[in-house]
């Protein structure tokens, strides 16, 4: 992983993040002298910096250093843009208590700013907290109405001026406290949902992802996970999706190499295990399919479920990663808190935390055929597209528009013998529910 190659190669620091406030505060007084495009920049620096020490405060370490101004990821956006044939931007949104802070930085452009004072931090938490509440659940449209007004106050204020002449498809978002561990595909414009205009990636900060731009090529996949636990309920679906993604990978065409993959499943997934198989050699994409949850309160609190124990945020950062090549982490079957701050740094520094590039996670507790679908169409559009996040959105798509491909779950419910698996009663996956729910986390390439 090139980018904690990078921060760990850097001599430690281990006061900088304790300090990191005092730094912002004093560059949010810039000379009179400034120019006003100069006190902007400062201003988007600023609250780069402000992010960073929320991370670093919440893990008590250093992860980075913020030293990108906003010119130069104006530039970074360019340069990936071109090598990645896509046309990304950065959004912030950043609830203040009378208003909503936006800023967006498109390829070699300035920062556009827009501030949003008839949307205050209660009335954004209110709408926030019914389109959450709304959305995880499988059936009904009562999550609509919230889902515009989050459109409109979020993505609409640059879409008609910016975003669509610029043909923006890539939007890295950077939400402040509140907004997280929001479903930001099943925002809706009236007609579309955001998942059919953009690829989404929801990031801690600009200065805290890796800009660094490597195809995902044939590699090694590590897939583990567990269907059956002591007090928790079972996720009969799990070892059909670890089989159907490893055979997503060894069975695309347009390559010279296969897939190589290795499994744990149930009791063979122990943390002596995963460990010992994460040591002996690097991997491109390490998958859990298994219970996680991200709790309130501090890293310790939200965990991983292995056969044997539960893993920590903690735990996370002490095992024997071997991170050159580790592009992606995907936790299939996890649910993350909303509306608690400390709850969502832990879910959005995850990547952080394992040291990955990239993360899949779920915002509530997903049906376990519905990410089977989700999972297998997702695997199934990683060696045919240009980034991870344009691999996602095309899953999520596929489930929107009833056309999955990747695994004929009506057949699947006639002939998988697991009781649990057979009785769940899908139809159709259109809902957003069964798609919005997977978040990419960090970086979209």
């Amino acid at each position: 992983m090139k980018f904690l190659s990078r921060a760990l190669s850097r001599r430690h620091k281990p006061l900088r993040w304790l300090l990191a406030p005092l730094m912002c505060l004093l560059i949010i007084a810039p000379s009179p002298a400034f120019t006003q495009e100069l006190t902007l920049s400062q201003k988007v620096l600023n609250m780069e910096l402000m992010l960073e020490s929320e991370y670093e405060t919440y893990f008590g370490e250093d992860l980075a250093e913020v030293t990108q101004s906003p010119e130069e990821i104006a530039i970074t956006l360019a340069r990936i843009g071109e090598e990645t044939g896509t046309s990304p931007a950065v959004l912030w949104a950043m609830p203040r208590e009378d208003h909503l802070h936006l800023v967006l930085i498109m390829p070699n452009g300035e920062p556009i700013v827009r501030d949003l004072y008839d949307v205050p931090k209660d009335l954004l938490a209110k709408t926030t907290e019914q389109f959450h509440r709304h959305i995880s659940r499988p059936s009904g449209n009562a999550y609509m109405p919230a889902a515009r007004k989050l459109y409109d106050w979020i993505i609409d204020p640059y879409e008609d001026e910016f975003l669509t002449p610029a043909g923006i498809d890539t939007l890295l978002v950077c939400s402040g406290d509140g907004l997280r561990g929001l479903a930001l595909p099943a925002l809706y414009d009236g007609e579309q949902f955001l998942v059919e205009k953009y690829n989404t990636t929801s990031i801690p900060a600009f200065n805290l992802i890796d800009t660094d731009y490597d195809a995902i090529e044939p590699g090694n996949l590590l897939a583990v996970g567990a269907s059956e636990f002591q007090d928790l309920s079972p996720l009969p679906a799990v070892p059909i999706e670890l089989s159907n993604i490893a055979w997503q990978l060894r069975t695309a065409e347009g390559s010279d190499r296969n897939w190589q993959d290795r499994s744990l499943l149930n009791q063979s997934f122990t943390l002596e295990n995963f460990n010992t198989l994460l040591s002996r050699q690097s991997y491109d994409i390490v998958h859990l399919a298994t219970h996680a949850e991200f709790k309130p309160g501090k890293p310790e609190n939200s965990y991983i479920q292995l056969w044997d124990q539960r893993l920590t945020l903690e735990d996370v950062n002490n095992l024997d990663w071997q991170l050159p090549n580790l592009e992606l982490l995907v936790l299939s079957a996890c649910e993350t808190a909303v509306g608690d701050s400390n709850a969502e740094l832990g879910f959005a520094g995850l990547a952080l935390r394992a040291g990955v590039k990239s993360a899949v996670a779920s915002l509530w507790d997903v049906s376990d055929l519905g990410t089977l679908a989700l999972m297998s169409e997702f695997y199934h559009q990683i060696p045919q597209t240009a980034t991870k996040a344009e691999a996602l959105r095309q899953a999520q798509l596929a489930l929107l528009k009833d056309q999955t491909e990747a695994v004929d779950l009506s057949q699947l419910q006639k002939s998988y013998g697991d009781k649990a698996l057979a009785n769940e009663s899908l139809g159709s996956l259109s809902h957003p529910f069964y798609w919005a729910g997977f978040t990419m986390i960090s970086s979209p390439w």
